[in-house]
């Protein structure tokens, strides 16, 4: 049975179809930090939404497919793919290593380990 953190992460994981920024925002505490680890870290809801308005609404539709995913605690691990659907036949598929760590119902912190070379390149 999963745990409450694992249940917010996968809920959460859940939301990204609907691309619904405010939805997505409210997963997180106001002094969150998500960082996506070969960029510096956004910290706070506004650099969250940033950051995440960087990539959503290019994608006409978008997926997190969760491969594995644990918990302990209040810390998760998923292993996942992130499908970018871009119109025109162009999707990306990026392999990412998710790392969260909820307060509550929360998440206070998120990191992605993911290779860029991979995205830019799926990108052009």
């Amino acid at each position: 049975m999963p745990t409450d953190a694992e249940k917010v992460v996968t809920d959460f994981c859940n939301a990204w179809p609907r691309k619904n920024i405010e939805e997505l925002l409210a997963f997180f505490t106001d002094d969150a930090v998500y960082h996506n680890i070969p960029m510096d870290p956004a910290r706070g809801k506004a650099a969250i939404r940033t950051v995440i308005n960087t990539f959503l609404p290019m994608a006409q539709s978008l997926h997190f497919k969760v491969l594995n995913s644990a918990g302990a605690g209040n810390v998760v691990f998923n292993e996942r793919v992130d499908i970018f659907d871009l119109g025109n036949g162009k999707t990306i598929s990026l392999p990412v290593a998710g790392v969260f760590e909820v307060t509550g119902n929360k998440i206070a912190a998120w990191r992605d380990y993911f290779d860029m070379r991979m995205y830019t390149k799926q990108m052009s």
